[in-house]
């Protein structure tokens, strides 16, 4: 049974191979990379902190030391590369919110501190 927000088979062999952590991949191999991909899935869709994320995904805190190790390494880039190609485009999402934002917050004050990764969380 697939639940919400999780990549059904035929999705999940679209993207499987471009994973790291694949048997004749050098280094150690992924307990699970299924299962980490549905925690990111889980963790984005739902605009929650990596804390909130279910257990039944892991401990949160290798969740998010893994993703941003992947974000590094250029992973994601690759994955939506491959997926972009792809003339079906069938689970394709758009986002067409819009944010508005007051005019005072166009100013920003010197020495602000740089953009961060999606999902990494600020610093104190």
């Amino acid at each position: 049974m697939i639940r919400r927000y999780e990549l059904s088979q035929s999705q999940w062999e679209r993207i499987a191979h471009l994973l790291p952590g694949k048997a004749g991949d050098p280094g150690r191999h992924a307990a699970d990379n299924r299962l980490f991909v549905h925690g990111v899935l889980w963790i984005l869709r739902n605009g929650a902190r990596w804390s909130d994320l279910p257990p039944r995904y892991g401990k949160y805190k290798t969740l998010h030391r893994r993703f941003g190790r992947w974000a590094d390494r250029g992973v994601w880039e690759k994955v939506f590369a491959a997926l972009i190609k792809d003339p079906s485009n069938d689970y394709v999402m758009l986002d067409a919110s819009l944010v508005k934002a007051h005019q005072q917050a166009a100013t920003g004050k010197k020495g602000a501190t740089k953009t961060r990764r999606c999902g990494v969380p600020e610093e104190d």
